[in-house]
């Protein structure tokens, strides 16, 4: 026997603009779990609920930009410019695309909370303190 989510009206195999669907509230199975959510009626965002959307994943972004920095700097202890921020791009890509300008504040955030430090010969190589 077989059980559907959802069920549709009239009962024909092709999808007509005209045709409806509901829930069906008898389905059950033990091996499958679903969760229907409803659709919200407005599905483009205001101007404040992006630029919040936009505040939030920009700040998640530079958790995870710091977090990189910190795991290549803890396994490299020391780090040239350039090779840093290829290697954090490189990390980061499956994600989102971090730009370098983006790198280099989060490096500097972190130079100022005391995790980096820059060498004392050569300005452009950083290194880890732990």
């Amino acid at each position: 026997m077989q059980q559907r989510v959802l069920q549709k009206s009239p009962k024909t195999k092709e999808i007509a603009s005209t045709d409806e669907f509901t829930i069906n509230d008898q389905f059950s199975s033990k091996l499958i779990r679903v969760k229907i959510q409803t659709a919200i009626a407005s599905k483009s965002e205001s101007d404040p609920e992006r630029q919040e959307t936009r505040q939030r994943v920009d700040d998640d972004r530079k958790h995870e930009i710091e977090a990189a920095i910190v795991r290549i700097m803890k396994a490299r202890k020391e780090q040239e410019h350039n090779v840093l921020i290829a290697e954090v791009t490189g990390l980061l890509k499956s994600r989102f695309m971090p730009s370098p300008s983006a790198i280099k504040k989060r490096i500097e955030s972190l130079i100022e909370r005391e995790y980096l430090v820059r060498s004392p010969n050569d300005r452009k190589v950083y290194m880890y303190l732990a």
